[in-house]
Formats: C-alpha cells, sequence, structure tokens
C-alpha cells in the first residue's frame, strides 16, 4: 500500500507555483525552481509528506508538527504550509553557502515564520519528543557526524514519528561517481540499502519504505516533454535493474 501510494504521487504533475516561479526569475540563486524538473520534484515530494503523514497518524496534516531540517531557501515548508502544515524550520547558524543564514532567502523573508538557529554539530535545540515528523531534504550526507545526528533526531521525535530523508547520494550512481571523476566532491558520503538499514535500525529506527530516484539528469528538459522524461525515468527506477545506477536512495522510517 506505501509502495503505490508513493508511486501514484510521484507520478503526477502538479502545475507550477506562480510564485515561485517569480522568485525564480528575479534571484538567479533560486534559477532550479524556474523549470518543472527543478519545481516538480518539490512537489510531488511535499505531497507525499502530506499524504503519507496524514494517512499514517489518521490527523489533518495541519495537527501534525513536523520539522525541516536545513531548511536552505525555503521552497520545502512554503509548500507544505500551503498545504495546511505545522512546519517549524531550522539550519546551521554557520558559514555554509546552502545555510539560510548565509545566501538570500525571500520565500523565508516573506512566509515563514523565524528560522531556528543550529549552532552545534549534531546536538538540537529541542526538548524530547517534540515532533512528529523530521524532514531531510539533502540534509543527511552533509552533517559532521551523521551518526549523532540522527540519535538527535530519534530523541526529538515523538512515539513512532516519522523520519522522511530524500536525496541522498547513492553508491552506485553514474551521476555521482562522474561528478567524483570531475573532482566534485560535494557530496563525499554515498549511501547503498545496506548501509542505511543498518545505520537506521542501529539509531532505534524501522526502515517503513526505501527506493530510488532520478536516474537522468533532467534540468534543461521543458514541459511537455519533461513530462514524458520524468515518466520514463520513474518506470526505469521502479522495475528495471536501471535503478541501481539512480543518483538518490530514499526512505521513510519510524521511531520504535
Amino acid at each position: 500500500m506505501i509502495k503505490k501510494l508513493r508511486k501514484k504521487i510521484f507520478r503526477q504533475q502538479y502545475p507550477l507555483d506562480d510564485y515561485l516561479s517569480t522568485i525564480a526569475s528575479d534571484y538567479p540563486s533560486h534559477f532550479f525552481l524556474s523549470n518543472p524538473s527543478g519545481q516538480n520534484v518539490f512537489l510531488y515530494l511535499t505531497k507525499f509528506v502530506k499524504t503519507f503523514s496524514e494517512d499514517y497518524f489518521k490527523k489533518e496534516f495541519g495537527s501534525i508538527k513536523v520539522m525541516d531540517w536545513g531548511c536552505g531557501k525555503g521552497q520545502v515548508a512554503y509548500l507544505l504550509r500551503k498545504d495546511g502544515g505545522n512546519i517549524d524550520c531550522c539550519d546551521k547558524e554557520n558559514s555554509l553557502q546552502d545555510s539560510s543564514f548565509e545566501q538570500q532567502t525571500p520565500i523565508v523573508d516573506k512566509y515563514e515564520k523565524n528560522v531556528l538557529p543550529l549552532n552545534h554539530d549534531y546536538l538540537l535545540p529541542f526538548q524530547d519528543k517534540t515532533y512528529d515528523v523530521w524532514l531531510s531534504f539533502g540534509v543527511l550526507e552533509h552533517v559532521p557526524n551523521d551518526n549523532q545526528s540522527r540519535k538527535e533526531i530519534r530523541r526529538v521525535l515523538r512515539k513512532n514519528g516519522l523520519f522522511f530523508c530524500f536525496n541522498l547520494p547513492y553508491y552506485l550512481s553514474w551521476t555521482q561517481r562522474y561528478a567524483h571523476l570531475r573532482g566534485d566532491y560535494y557530496h563525499s558520503r554515498l549511501y547503498s540499502k545496506a548501509i542505511i538499514t543498518k545505520m537506521i535500525e542501529n539509531n532505534g529506527f524501522e526502515i517503513i519504505d526505501l527506493w530510488h530516484r532520478q536516474l537522468f539528469p533532467k534540468n534543461s528538459i521543458k514541459y511537455p516533454m519533461y513530462q514524458l522524461f520524468e515518466a520514463i525515468d520513474q518506470f526505469l527506477t521502479e522495475n528495471t535493474f536501471l535503478k541501481y545506477f539512480a543518483t538518490n536512495i530514499e526512505f521513510i522510517a519510524k521511531k520504535n
């Protein structure tokens, strides 16, 4: 049932958000949100978070407390709040280029609450059992100590809380290997299914669902061709051996 729900939501094409498109045209740093590939990924992933969370907790989304960890430019929290979400945001308060505190953040400035600063490599300034859902959109692979970070995430999650982890770089990914050959080690840590399963279980979580995503770069493809390329990409990463060369491996885990 979970995989059917995920596949259904991932395969839908959502209309681009007018505000995000405007921001993308006004701010070069947000240009990735101007094309269907850049925006649609966030649209279907946030729809999945909302739909799955409501089904799992048997509650309206607004009564589920969610943290957008390492929120960066704020597009994830913005989209979830549009869907009625109760979203908090936090980010590392340092000189990292991707931090909310070290870049232009027009989305955060206009629509979001204050971003809560994180001043430690892994300790979180939240009480035990504060959140129902913890989101990592391309964050876990960049933290200095991912093991300690997962322990902290478990601590601040409530009983049976959910940990959504998107955009983990896959160890057999052809795009990650190509980037390393070019000297680009933005993703220096790569993950496999076995690594994820072991690390999650060791930190007191249980995997609910795990999948591969994004085989081909599609950043320059426009509508309507983008829809075809995305459909082919998702079919290949769900149903063929080519999934083992996809860019990302992703999962949902619950706190035991």
